[in-house]
C-alpha cells in the first residue's frame, strides 16, 4: 500500500480534522501523531527514522507507513521532501493558518506537553528531535522565532513541491477545495471539526 496523500503542514493547523476528512473520503487510514502516541513502541521507530535521515541513511518507508494510504501532522511533515520523492504519485496537502494564532495554539497544547517532558526527562525523544529541533530549531519559547520558522516552512514546501501536486489549504475552507484537488466527490456530511485546544488533552491522553 502506497501513500496517496502526504500532509506537509505542522501540527495545530487542523491536521486531526484533515485526518478524519481524508478517511471519510475513502483513504484507508491516515497516519497522525495520534497513532504514535497511542501505539507503544512506534515512537522509537520514528526516532530511528529521524536519526537515519539526519545521517543520510535510507528509511524503509513502506514499513513505517504499512496499512496507511495518507499521513498528516508530525512526524510526516518533517519528512515531506523524502516522502514526496519516494511516492512520486502522491499529492501533498500543506495545511496553514494564521501564524500568530497557530503559535498561541501549539504553545498551549503540543509544546506544553513537550516542555513538561523536557523538565522531567533529559533523554532525547521524538518530541525534542522532530518538533523542538526540527520544527523550531531548538527555540520553542520565542513567538517571533516560531512564526518566522512557520512561515519559512510554508514557503519551503511551496518552493519544493510541483504546483500540480500541492494544495495549500486551510481546513476552514471545508470540503470543496480538498475534494477538487483529490478528485473526490464532496461528501454529504459536515467537514470534521475536532481537536480544539480544550479537546487536546482528552483526545491524546484521555485513556491514560
Amino acid at each position: 500500500m502506497a501513500l496517496a496523500v502526504i500532509g506537509a503542514g505542522y501540527g495545530r493547523t487542523g491536521t486531526l480534522s484533515l485526518k478524519q476528512a481524508l478517511e471519510a473520503l475513502g483513504y484507508d487510514r491516515c497516519h497522525h501523531m495520534y497513532e504514535v502516541i497511542n501505539n507503544p513502541g512506534e515512537d522509537q521507530d520514528w526516532m530511528a527514522a529521524t536519526l537515519a535521515t539526519a545521517r543520510g541513511e535510507p528509511v524503509d518507508w513502506e514499513r513505517m507507513y504499512a496499512g496507511y494510504q495518507a499521513a498528516v501532522d508530525w512526524p510526516t511533515c518533517h519528512f515531506y521532501r523524502e516522502l514526496a520523492a519516494y511516492y512520486p504519485q502522491a499529492k501533498v496537502v500543506l495545511t496553514v493558518r494564521d501564524p500568530a494564532s497557530w503559535y498561541d495554539s501549539i504553545s498551549n497544547t503540543t509544546l506544553r506537553v513537550i516542555r513538561q517532558g523536557m523538565k522531567a526527562n533529559r533523554e532525547p525523544n521524538l518530541g525534542t528531535e522532530l518538533v523542538v529541533k526540527g520544527g523550531f530549531d531548538g527555540n520553542i519559547d520565542d513567538a517571533d522565532h516560531a512564526v518566522a520558522k512557520f512561515n519559512r516552512h510554508t514557503q519551503e514546501v511551496i518552493d519544493s513541491i510541483e504546483p500540480q501536486r500541492l494544495l495549500v489549504y486551510e481546513v476552514s475552507q471545508g470540503w470543496e477545495p480538498l475534494c477538487a484537488f483529490l478528485g473526490k466527490p464532496v461528501p454529504d456530511q459536515p467537514f470534521p471539526r475536532i481537536n480544539s485546544r480544550d479537546e487536546f488533552d482528552e483526545i491524546f491522553f484521555g485513556n491514560r
